[in-house]
């Protein structure tokens, strides 16, 4: 059995667990390989004070109170917004990061933290949406064009895991697990492609299904994901709960990419939500209410005894 490295703290109001195969023979190369994890592990940090709508003192928050403005922004910011308008505009406002106020409003507002409620005040007037968001690509500026709240957590999780595995490019094999959102890379300690199991949406501590996967990101998103009577996840276009799926999981090149895609999805539903995912060129597996389970092309799946009707398999 290989010499595996394991690290597991609480970042981003979730468990962050990274596991690095090998590379660890001497004394040497064992530091470096935890001075490589922790340099791995800031990416969280760094990603959460740029993102987080949780502290009034990240960037995110302080563009609240400067709307109309253009305002110099961080590189990670910069991309997070980025990336989270252009889903936006492929999902026809599906997935829209202006959703603050309305998390807030429905109680997401507490820091995980400290269990502080974080209250925004904003002036009552037309609902925002991702149209109120302006790039200047040349001098990376985001302009509000009305008081909103940027939500971006369904793409800053995303990014830092991107983030940690660049700074573990130089090992071939490791897993980073953020809640299990993941990104998996080579293979795990028995030398095979790592499993990643799909979390049942109905039974709780059961798999649905699993994956062999290996240098890919697999991130779900489901009902199930926070406690609270308040579904968490919302149809901007409408303010409604989306209930037309239990869980959503999509394996994609970069965890940003997989992480939105994967709410973007859970919106549409799952005939929209398919076509989506195979537009975009990424696989995915989405579970009705009533467990009839959806797959893109490149996903096919075998029917299970007891697991519901299998509406679709393979989408064609």
């Amino acid at each position: 059995m290989p010499d595996v490295y394991l690290r597991t703290v609480m970042l981003m109001g979730t468990v962050v667990t990274i596991q690095v195969v090998g590379h660890g023979t001497d004394q040497r190369q064992a530091i470096e390989r935890k001075e490589t994890v922790e340099r791995a592990l800031g990416w969280f940090h760094q990603v959460e004070a740029c993102c987080t709508r949780f502290d009034v003192q990240s960037e995110a928050m302080r563009l609240t109170s400067q709307v109309g403005v253009p305002v110099p922004v961080s590189a990670i910011l910069y991309q997070a917004v980025q990336f989270a308008l252009a889903v936006a505009e492929e999902s026809g406002g599906a997935f829209d990061p202006t959703i603050g106020c309305a998390m807030e409003t429905r109680g997401f507002n507490r820091e995980y933290r400290t269990n502080r409620i974080i209250q925004t005040a904003l002036e009552p007037g037309i609902p925002a949406s991702y149209r109120d968001v302006r790039l200047d690509p040349e001098r990376k500026t985001i302009t509000l064009a009305r008081p909103l709240i940027l939500d971006l957590g369904a793409v800053a999780k995303g990014l830092a895991i991107d983030m940690a595995a660049r700074e573990l490019k130089r090992f071939e094999d490791y897993a980073i697990d953020a809640g299990g959102d993941l990104f998996v890379a080579g293979c795990s300690p028995d030398g095979a492609p790592w499993s990643v199991g799909i979390r049942h949406p109905r039974r709780e501590d059961q798999l649905i299904d699993s994956l062999r996967v290996s240098n890919m990101a697999v991130c779900t998103s489901g009902d199930y994901e926070r406690k609270s009577p308040t579904p968490h996840i919302l149809d901007p276009r409408t303010g409604i709960a989306a209930n037309d799926v239990a869980s959503v999981t999509v394996i994609a090149p970069t965890a940003m990419a997989a992480d939105a895609l994967a709410t973007a999805a859970f919106v549409l539903g799952p005939i929209d939500g398919i076509r989506l995912l195979e537009r975009q060129g990424v696989d995915g597996l989405m579970v009705s209410p009533t467990l009839e389970r959806y797959a893109t092309r490149g996903l096919c799946i075998a029917p299970r005894q007891g697991d519901g009707p299998i509406a679709a398999a393979c989408s064609r």
